[in-house]
């Protein structure tokens, strides 16, 4: 890596972060010191502080030798998912999800412990709860936060759940690991999550996965209805196969491959 000679401004120290950051990509989730080294070509001591610093920060994790990527790494493309492509893509398909349903639907990504509201598009019925684009809800007890969880790859899984402190939220909150993962693993497998009053007393709630280009998920769409108007039968029935046909819809229009198999499964 040799700095521009006319860009004098150029950060060479971003540009090693950066070139630590990618050398996961299409490699084993877990590298050592060495691997990382040979992949950048920059010297041990030189990636060894970048991964220091990527660790205080969040965005590695350290497992004796070896580093791995941690889902924060996600909040860095956020900012483009979030102001174009996916958000300019998802809001008319969302807009006629809520004119059919008559209930807002939510799209959503995954950072660190918690899902991140990126788009809303609101119905005129008014839940308990006013949620806004950039609010925060904790994954393990959201069904946007649950599906998109229930993708990771087993080493981030096992590293979300050894970290996650999975509090009570209400008398119905998913509190125990294992029983955590089980439920992700269904959700892995149906490819849809189902999440009745462990977020909020009151509020049942679905979503599906919505993905890229490579197939991979990159978002979730979700919809809540109030627990004393919907039950969990009828929300099974008439209003999770519009989520999962207008998430594969997104999906599709992101060239997602897999969209139309996913949409008739």
């Amino acid at each position: 890596m040799v700095k521009p000679a006319d860009q004098k401004d150029y950060v060479q120290s971003l540009d090693r972060g950066l070139a630590v950051i990618l050398a996961f990509a299409d490699r084993k989730p877990r590298l050592s010191l060495a691997e990382l080294a040979e992949a950048t070509t920059l010297s041990r001591p030189t990636v060894r502080r970048i991964l220091i610093t990527l660790e205080q920060l969040g965005y590695v994790s350290a497992d004796g030798r070896t580093f791995s990527l941690t889902p924060h790494v996600l909040a860095l493309g956020y900012a483009y998912l979030s102001s174009l492509n996916l958000t300019e893509i998802a809001q008319p398909v969302m807009e006629a999800l809520t004119r059919q349903t008559g209930h807002t639907s939510s799209l959503a990504g995954l950072d660190g412990m918690d899902a991140i509201f990126l788009l809303r598009v609101p119905s005129r019925q008014v839940m308990g709860t006013m949620l806004i684009s950039g609010t925060r809800v904790p994954a393990y007890a959201s069904a946007i936060g649950r599906v998109l969880l229930a993708e990771l790859p087993d080493h981030d899984l096992d590293h979300f759940l050894d970290t996650v402190d999975l509090a009570p939220i209400t008398a119905l909150t998913v509190t125990d690991p294992c029983q955590l993962r089980q439920t992700l693993a269904q959700a892995r497998k149906q490819g849809w999550v189902l999440v009745d009053q462990e977020l909020e007393e009151g509020v049942r709630s679905v979503a599906a996965p919505v993905r890229d280009a490579s197939d991979r998920p990159i978002a979730a769409l979700g919809m809540s209805v109030a627990a004393r108007t919907v039950s969990v039968d009828d929300l099974h029935a008439d209003y999770l196969p519009a989520i999962v046909e207008a998430a594969a819809d997104i999906s599709e229009r992101l060239g997602a491959n897999n969209a139309k198999k996913e949409r008739h499964a």
